[in-house]
C-alpha cells in the first residue's frame, strides 16, 4: 500500500514539474518572439505618463534577460527619466499626457519626476494632466502641465502634509513583551515609542520642521506652476479650497472639469486632428524600451553610477537591501574598469546596520584613493544612508529629500514579564562571569546595559568622527548637527551636510567635472539577480507569502503595519543607525 502511495506521489510530483517546465517554456518562446519586436511609436503620438507600479531609483534588469519584464515589479526611475529626456527630441512624440497617476515614488523622485517634466515642456512640447481623482503627490506632479483637468465627480487632496507616529508604550505592558532599548541621540527617536505612550517635545519638533521645509518646497513649485501666490496656495490648503472639481477650479488649482471623453478632444485639439481621428497614445513603460537603446551619455570614458537602495543589513543585499557584499563588489569594479574615471553613488536609505554602513564607507574611501566619488541622495538617505555618504568629494540632494538622524541606538527583545505570566522559568549556567550576557527570559542586567552602552557611545563617536573628517568640520561641530535629528535637504544644505541642492544628473556632471572629463557615458552598477531567478526563489516562500496575505486581510492594512513594524524592531541585529522614525507623509 506504501508502495502505491508513494509511486502515485512521485508520478504527480513529475507531471506538476513537466506542467511549470512547459508553461515555462511557452512563456520563454513568447518573449523571445516579441523580443524583436520592439516598440512602434506612430507619427503624432503623446506620450502617456501612467505609473502603476512602485517606483525604484533602479531596478538593475539584465537586457538580456527575456522574463526581466515579465517579472518585474518595479519601474525603474532612472528609465522614465530617460524615456522623457529622448521623447523632447523625438519628432513622432507631440507631447505627454499625465493619465490617473496613484504615484507609488518619495517626495524627492516625484519631484525629479518634475523636473524632467518641466524640462520637457521647455522643448516646446505640450503636457496635458487628466485624473478621476488627485491624491496630494500626484498633483504636486500635475501642477507641472501646461493645463490640468479634474472628472466633475472626481476629488482632490490638497490639505497640507501630516504624518502619525505610533507608540507601543501599553501594548508591551499588557502583552509583557517589550523592547529593551540603549540609544544615543537627543533626537533619536527609532526608539521612542517602545519607551512611552505620546510624542517627545523634541520629537515633534522635528518632524514638524521637516514637514514644513518639504511643504514649503512643494508650494514654491505649486505656485510657479499654477500663477498662484504661495500666500495663497496655503489659503486654499488650509481652508480645503480643493476639496470638490467646482472649488478646485475657483481656487485655480485646475483649469476646467472635464470628463474623460472630453479630456481626448482636447488632446486631439493639441494634435490638430479631428474629432474621429484615434489619439496615439504610447505608454512611457513601453517607449523606455525604445528609449534605453538611444543614449543621451556618449562617450569612451564612463562614469559610473551605483544605486544603493534600501535597509542597510549584513550581508550580500539585493534591489531592496543595501548589503557590503553587492555594493563593495560594484566599488571595486567601477574603481578597477580602466575606462571609468568617476563614480556617483545614489543613496535611497533610511539606514541600517552600523557594521555595514562602516565597511560601505571604508570601501568608497578606498576608492576615492584613485577616482573621485560623488553622492546623489534620493528620497532619504538618513542615519546609516549619510553614513555611507559622509565621506564623499561632494554630496547632492534634492531639495526635499530626507537626511540626517546622524545618531546610534539599539533595541533587543524581552520576555520576561510574559514568561513569568505563562509559567516558564529560565535558568542559566556559564563558566566565566559575563559568559551568560544576555536571556530574553531574564531582566537587563545593569552590567549588560553598560556594555551595549558603551559599544552604543564608541560607535556614534566614530559616526560623528566619519561627518567630521568627511565635511571638512569639528567633531564638535558634527555633534551639534547630529543627536538623531533628520533634516530637509534644503535645511541639510544650509547646515553644510550637503554641497549642492540636485539632482542624480547633477550629481554625474559634478563627477565628471572632478574627472576633468567632457565627454562620457554611463555605467550602472549593480546587476541584480534576473526576474527570473526571483520568481523562482519566491515560489520557495510562496507558502509564508500566503499566509501575510490572509493575516493583513483579516486584521487590516493598518493593524498588520504595527506588526510589521513591531517584527521589524525585533528583527534588527547589532547597533542599528537607522532613521529615527517610520515617516508616513500624507
Amino acid at each position: 500500500m506504501n508502495f502505491l502511495r508513494n509511486l502515485l506521489a512521485a508520478i504527480l510530483g513529475c507531471l506538476i514539474a513537466f506542467g511549470i517546465m512547459f508553461v515555462m517554456f511557452i512563456m520563454f518562446v513568447s518573449l523571445i518572439g516579441s523580443a524583436d519586436e520592439g516598440v512602434v511609436v506612430k507619427s503624432n503620438s503623446i506620450l502617456e505618463l501612467q505609473l502603476q507600479q512602485p517606483v525604484n531609483d533602479y531596478v538593475g534588469e539584465n537586457e538580456a534577460d527575456p522574463f526581466a519584464s515579465f517579472f518585474g515589479q518595479a519601474q525603474g526611475l532612472d528609465e522614465v527619466l530617460h524615456a522623457i529626456e529622448v521623447a523632447k527630441t523625438d519628432n513622432d512624440i507631440k507631447g505627454i499626457s499625465i493619465n490617473n497617476n496613484f504615484l507609488m515614488t518619495g517626495l524627492a523622485q516625484t519631484q525629479e519626476l518634475r523636473k524632467a517634466l518641466k524640462d520637457f515642456k521647455e522643448s516646446g512640447k505640450f503636457i496635458y494632466s487628466f485624473a478621476d481623482y488627485y491624491l496630494q503627490k500626484d498633483y504636486y506632479l500635475a501642477t507641472v502641465a501646461d493645463s490640468v483637468f479634474l472628472n466633475p465627480v472626481g476629488g482632490m487632496d490638497f490639505k497640507g502634509l501630516s504624518s502619525e507616529v505610533l507608540f507601543y508604550k501599553d501594548l508591551q505592558e499588557k502583552t509583557g513583551v517589550k523592547m529593551e532599548v540603549i540609544r544615543h541621540g537627543k533626537y533619536k527617536s527609532a526608539v521612542e515609542p517602545f519607551l512611552a505612550n505620546e510624542m517627545s517635545d523634541a520629537n515633534r519638533t522635528q518632524i514638524k520642521e521637516l514637514l514644513s521645509s518639504l511643504w514649503n518646497t512643494m508650494v514654491a513649485d505649486i505656485s510657479e506652476g499654477r500663477n498662484i501666490s504661495e500666500a495663497d496656495v496655503n489659503v486654499i490648503a488650509d481652508t480645503l479650497g480643493g476639496r470638490s472639481p467646482k472649488y478646485a477650479k475657483a481656487s485655480g488649482l485646475i483649469d476646467d472639469v472635464l470628463f474623460y471623453d472630453q479630456y481626448v478632444a482636447k488632446l486631439q485639439s493639441a494634435l490638430s486632428l479631428s474629432k474621429d481621428d484615434e489619439v496615439n497614445m504610447v505608454s512611457v513603460v513601453d517607449y523606455a524600451k525604445r528609449a534605453n537603446k538611444k543614449s543621451i551619455y556618449k562617450g569612451d570614458d564612463k562614469v559610473a553610477v551605483i544605486f544603493a537602495q534600501g535597509d542597510i543589513l549584513y550581508g550580500e543585499g539585493g534591489p531592496d537591501v543595501i548589503g557590503q557584499g553587492i555594493i563593495t563588489e560594484a566599488l571595486k569594479k567601477a574603481v578597477d574598469d580602466d575606462k571609468v574615471k568617476a563614480i556617483v553613488l545614489r543613496v535611497d536609505s533610511p539606514g541600517g546596520s552600523a557594521l555595514t554602513s562602516d565597511i560601505i564607507w571604508r570601501e568608497i574611501e578606498l576608492a576615492k584613493e584613485s577616482k573621485p566619488v560623488v553622492v546623489s541622495m534620493g528620497n532619504v538617505a538618513a542615519s546609516g544612508g549619510y553614513y555611507i555618504a559622509a565621506g564623499a568629494n561632494k554630496i547632492f540632494a534634492e531639495p526635499t529629500t530626507i537626511t540626517g538622524s546622524i545618531g546610534v541606538f539599539g533595541t533587543i527583545p524581552n520576555i520576561n514579564e510574559l514568561a513569568a505570566d505563562i509559567g516558564i522559568n529560565a535558568e542559566q549556567v556559564g563558566t566565566n562571569k559575563n559568559s551568560v550576557d544576555y536571556s530574553v527570559f531574564e531582566p537587563m542586567t545593569d552590567n549588560f546595559r553598560n556594555v551595549v552602552q558603551h559599544g552604543i557611545e564608541e560607535i556614534y563617536e566614530t559616526f560623528l568622527d566619519r561627518v567630521a573628517k568627511g565635511r571638512n568640520i569639528t567633531v564638535a561641530q558634527a555633534d551639534s548637527l547630529a543627536q538623531g535629528r533628520v533634516w530637509s535637504g534644503t535645511d541639510a544644505k544650509r547646515l553644510g551636510l550637503v554641497d549642492e541642492l540636485g539632482n542624480l544628473d547633477d550629481a554625474i556632471a559634478a563627477a565628471a567635472e572632478l574627472a576633468e572629463v567632457k565627454t562620457y557615458g554611463i555605467k550602472k552598477f549593480p546587476k541584480y539577480k534576473s526576474g527570473f531567478e526571483r520568481f523562482m526563489e519566491d515560489m520557495g516562500s510562496a507558502k509564508s507569502k500566503i499566509g501575510e496575505s490572509i493575516i493583513k486581510e483579516e486584521i487590516g492594512e493598518e493593524t498588520y503595519g504595527i506588526l510589521k513594524q513591531m517584527k521589524s524592531a525585533m528583527e534588527q541585529k547589532g547597533i542599528q543607525t537607522r532613521m529615527p522614525f517610520v515617516l508616513d507623509i500624507k
